[in-house]
């Protein structure tokens, strides 16, 4: 974009009448323009209304504040803007609408110990990989790594028929999961941009899930197209994490050992999830109990009950609603 189409988009974004600063720091989180080295990135952007209003372009309208300076808003979004505000108001009326605080955001990962309690709630044991402490600086690693991965054991009952299975084929003991999770996916793109990372990241396991928290319901027929091409499931994540639900399940697929290994490589904790669960499978019956307590300290953390997340929701500012 141009600076001045950055300022057009900016404003048509926010939708309300805003100042020069709100409509930089917009630009500058949406990575609209590229600043450079611009001391004074916002005094620019100042100029720019200013120049808009000056050069008699209509697209833009402005209000003048009892303190002299200007509020601005887009002529299209005329018809969204309270009467009272065009017709002339107070500094202090205006400042109000200005300073309305938005809800506090949550943390893509603030959700990870909803999920694994739900998972937890389903005898799967999960552990967050974080990327960022993998070898090397490549911040296409995002693509190579799960967010959060996870380990079922097949739970059979008689003694007889554990070491029948273990003696015919020990990989068929497990299924190891791995799980991409996002806030929210409100469109198309985004849909498609999230379920091909949760491709990439989930090549090496037995399921691969795109995990979402708020999902658009016109995205349904799109996520079920693209899991009966690709196999990836989807969890939607509530934050009562019981009330959590599969809504199109994942395929099966045997494990890739050549990624499990590139993985084991580049991330200590991927490679301590491995060792622990080897070490669970191949424990002796004395010792079995304490290496599942292992196994279960190392992963992550869950809900002891609702009341704990209830809280939980509340402090870290995810809806419940």
């Amino acid at each position: 974009m141009t600076i001045k189409e950055a300022v057009l988009k900016s404003l048509e974004d926010i939708n309300d009448i805003t100042n020069y600063l709100a409509v930089y720091n917009h630009i500058a989180d949406k990575n609209y323009y590229d600043f450079g080295g611009a001391k004074t990135p916002a005094s620019t952007i100042s100029a720019v209304l200013g120049q808009f209003i000056r050069d008699g372009d209509t697209r833009v309208k402005r209000i003048k504040q009892d303190g002299g300076t200007y509020t601005y808003y887009l002529t299209k979004n005329e018809q969204n803007i309270g009467i009272e505000i065009l017709s002339g108001v107070t500094e202090t009326a205006i400042n109000k609408v200005l300073k309305v605080d938005k809800p506090k955001a949550y943390n893509e990962r603030d959700l990870h110990k909803l999920l694994s309690s739900y998972l937890k709630n389903t005898s799967i044991y999960s552990k967050t990989i974080f990327h960022e402490q993998s070898n090397g600086k490549d911040n296409n690693q995002i693509w190579t790594h799960p967010d959060m991965v996870g380990i079922k054991f097949l739970n059979l009952q008689t003694k007889a028929s554990q070491n029948f299975l273990k003696s015919i084929n020990r990989v068929d003991t497990f299924k190891l999961s791995s799980y991409e999770i996002k806030k929210e996916i409100n469109n198309d793109s985004e849909l498609k941009k999230a379920f091909f990372q949760a491709v990439s990241n989930s090549s090496w396991a037995n399921y691969g899930y795109l995990v979402g928290f708020e999902f658009s319901d016109s995205l349904t027929e799109e996520m079920e197209r693209l899991n009966q091409s690709f196999g990836i499931g989807v969890i939607e994540l509530n934050a009562n994490p019981y009330q959590s639900k599969i809504l199109f399940p994942a395929k099966f697929r045997n494990l890739d050992f050549k990624t499990i290994d590139k993985l084991c490589k580049i991330n200590k904790e991927f490679e301590k999830f491995i060792e622990q669960t080897e070490k669970l499978m191949t424990a002796e019956d004395r010792y079995y109990k304490s290496t599942e307590k292992e196994l279960d300290e190392f992963c992550d953390d869950y809900f002891a009950s609702d009341s704990e997340v209830e809280k939980y929701c509340k402090d870290n500012h995810i809806p419940t609603v």
